[in-house]
């Protein structure tokens, strides 16, 4: 029984761990540089870079016009 929980253990390490969004890669510089401090919960993140969707890099514009409730 041990052997089998430490293979199941060895086997799905990952799960759980939220891989990063395309918005998050995209945004990574622009999350840091208008968004620090903002929690991902309730949108937080999400509306701050549509607030500075202006100043926030094309990439970043794309990723948000492309997923989620910015799907244009």
């Amino acid at each position: 029984m041990l052997a089998f929980a430490l293979a199941a253990t060895v086997v799905t390490p990952t799960v759980g761990f939220a891989q990063p969004g395309p918005v998050a890669k995209m945004c990574a510089a622009d999350i840091a540089k208008y968004c620090a401090g903002k929690g991902h919960t309730a949108r937080e993140t999400r509306s701050c870079l549509e607030a500075n969707r202006e100043k926030v890099s094309a990439e970043c514009r794309s990723a948000l016009d492309n997923t989620g409730g910015g799907r244009r």
